[in-house]
């Protein structure tokens, strides 16, 4: 088993240790914590993580990971 993976997030192909979490990808893609990170939403293979699974959710090689930050405007 390799120490690394590659997985696709938000169209990018990014390296990430094995067993990476939904909640070790925000805070490397973001730059902030999850409980820091309002109004962020994470999919995970096109299904939606609900925040509270963040620490618990692994992700495996050739994952895609989607995250969605609102914006405001009008």
């Amino acid at each position: 088993m390799s120490e690394f993976m590659e997985i696709t997030v938000n169209g990018a192909t990014m390296t990430f240790p094995t067993g990476t979490t939904i909640a070790e990808i925000v805070s490397t893609v973001l730059g902030a914590k999850p409980e820091q990170s309002f109004g962020v939403a994470a999919a995970l293979a096109a299904r939606v993580v609900p925040r509270s699974a963040w620490d618990t959710t692994p992700v495996v090689s050739g994952s895609v990971v989607e995250l969605v930050t609102a914006t405001q405007g009008g």
